[in-house]
C-alpha cells in the first residue's frame, strides 16, 4: 500500500498533541476523508531504535474490523507502544493486553471472574460507600481540584481494595500510575528521554514489587480479595507467575484507575460546558444516566489508540497490508466518525444507537473492566447530583500532554 500522509499532520510529533482540541479533531476529520490510511514514521527514542513506521486506522469501520480479527492483526508484538520495546520494559508492561491467544485467553479466564456483572454487584455497596465519603468531604471543602478531590479517589480506592492493597500504599499506586501514563507531560516525567525510560522502569518495578509481596502472603494466607484469587487460581494446570501477576496489576491500576478517573473528570467538564444536557440528566437521572455514561466515554475517548501488527499479508476493508505492518487503532477518531455518528462533535446523552469503541473494539481485547467502569461513573454522578447538585467546573481542564491518554490533570470546581 502506498505510504502517504497529508502535509501539516504528523501524529508522531508531540507538537501535534499540544494543539487545541478543535485543531486535532479537524486533523482527524481530514485523515478519515483519505482513500487509504495515512502512514507515519515512528518516534525517535534514545533507548530503542525507530522501526519502519505505522498506519493510522482512523475510521470506525477499520478499527472495528481490525479488532475482530486478532489472527490477522495481533497484540502480542506490542499493543500500547509504537516502537518495539526492549525486553526489560516488556517485563513490567507486557501484560495480557500485549498477548495473543491461547495464552491471553487462559489468563483472561483467570482474571475475568472479578469483572463479571455478578461480581461487580458484590462491590456495589463498597462503591456507594466510597462515593458518599468523597461527596461528604467535597461538601465540606466547597471546591478545589475535581481530579484529586473526586475523580481520582473512587477508582483508586476500588482497584486497591479489589486487590487487597492497604490504604497506606494508595499514594504510591497513584503517583506511579501517573508516571506510567505521563506521555511527555513534564509535570510527571523528565524532559530528558533517557530519564523518562528510567522513571518508567522504576515505576513499573515499584508496583510490581508491591503486588508480588502481597501475592506471596496471599498464597500462604488467602483472603477474599482478587490477589488471593489470582495467585491461587489454576486453569488447565497453569496459574499466574509472579511476573504475570505484577504486569496484570500494572495494567489494572493503569487501565482501571486512570481511565475511569479521566472519564469522571471529562464528565463534569462536559456537563458544565453543556448545561442543557446537565438539566436533562437532572430531570430524570436514572432514565438518562446509562446514555450519559456511554456518551461521556464516546466523546472523551480516554484511551486514544491501541496498536496491532499484521501477522501475514492480508487486506482490511479493501486495502492491502503486509506481514509486520504496524497499525494504530485510533478510538479517539473512530468515535467521531461522521459515517457512524450523526453530529459526532455534539455531546448528546440521548444518542441512540451509540456504537462507540471507547472500551476498545469487538474481539478478545475488549475492556475487561467495562462493567466496573460504568458502575463507578454512574454511582459517582448519582451521588454528586443527589447531594451536590450545584457542582460545576469553574475553568478549563489542564490537559495531559499525551498521544495515548486523553487525560485531565486538574479541573477547578465549586459546589
Amino acid at each position: 500500500m502506498e505510504k502517504t500522509r497529508p502535509d501539516g499532520i504528523d501524529l508522531t510529533e508531540w507538537d501535534f498533541w499540544a494543539r487545541p482540541l478543535d485543531e486535532r479533531h479537524a486533523a482527524f476529520r481530514t485523515l478519515r476523508g483519505l482513500p487509504r490510511p495515512a502512514f507515519f514514521r515512528e518516534p525517535e527514542l534514545s533507548f530503542v531504535p525507530a522501526g519502519p513506521g505505522y498506519y493510522a486506522l482512523v475510521t470506525h469501520a477499520d478499527v472495528v474490523e481490525a479488532s475482530r480479527r486478532p489472527a490477522d492483526f495481533c497484540s502480542g508484538q506490542g499493543a500500547i507502544n509504537i516502537n518495539d520495546m526492549p525486553a526489560d520494559l516488556g517485563e513490567y508492561f507486557g501484560s495480557m493486553i500485549n498477548m495473543d491467544d491461547p495464552r491471553h485467553a487462559k489468563i483472561r479466564r483467570i482474571v475475568s471472574r472479578a469483572f463479571s456483572p455478578r461480581m461487580i454487584q458484590r462491590f456495589e455497596d463498597q462503591v456507594q460507600a466510597v462515593a458518599e465519603q468523597v461527596v461528604e468531604e467535597v461538601l465540606v471543602k466547597g471546591g478545589g481540584d475535581f481530579v484529586t478531590d473526586v475523580a481520582a479517589r473512587l477508582p483508586l480506592k476500588i482497584i486497591c481494595d479489589l486487590m487487597g492493597i492497604d490504604e497506606a500504599h494508595y499514594k504510591t499506586v497513584f503517583d506511579n500510575s501517573n508516571i506510567i501514563l505521563a506521555g511527555a507531560d513534564t509535570e510527571f516525567v523528565s524532559e530528558e528521554a533517557d530519564q523518562v525510560a528510567l522513571q518508567l522502569l522504576e515505576a513499573g518495578q515499584t508496583l510490581k514489587d508491591l503486588v508480588e509481596e502481597l501475592g506471596r502472603r496471599r498464597r500462604e494466607e488467602p483472603t477474599g480479595d482478587l490477589t488471593s484469587a489470582l495467585v491461587n487460581a489454576n486453569i488447565d494446570g497453569e496459574s499466574l507467575t509472579d511476573q504475570e501477576l505484577g504486569s496484570f496489576f500494572i495494567l489494572l491500576v493503569v487501565a482501571g484507575n486512570e481511565t475511569t478517573r479521566n472519564a469522571i473528570a471529562h464528565g463534569l467538564h462536559l456537563l458544565t460546558r453543556y448545561p442543557e444536557q446537565r438539566e436533562l440528566l437532572a430531570s430524570d437521572f436514572e432514565r438518562y444516566i446509562p446514555g450519559a455514561v456511554e456518551e461521556i466515554v464516546r466523546y472523551a475517548s480516554p484511551v486514544i489508540w491501541m496498536r496491532r501488527t499484521a501477522t501475514r499479508d492480508t487486506e482490511l476493508n479493501g486495502r492491502e497490508f503486509k506481514a509486520g505492518d504496524k497499525l494504530l487503532l485510533y478510538y479517539w477518531s473512530a468515535n467521531r466518525d461522521e459515517t457512524v455518528f450523526t453530529d459526532p462533535d455534539v455531546f448528546d446523552i440521548t444518542r441512540d444507537p451509540n456504537p462507540h469503541v471507547g472500551f476498545g473494539g469487538p474481539g478478545p481485547h475488549f475492556c475487561l473492566g467495562a462493567h466496573l467502569a460504568r458502575r463507578e461513573i454512574t454511582v459517582m454522578f448519582r451521588e454528586l447530583f443527589r447531594r451536590a447538585p450545584g457542582i460545576r467546573a469553574t475553568g478549563e481542564p489542564d490537559r495531559l500532554l499525551s498521544n495515548f491518554i486523553n487525560g485531565i490533570k486538574h479541573l477547578p470546581y465549586t459546589v
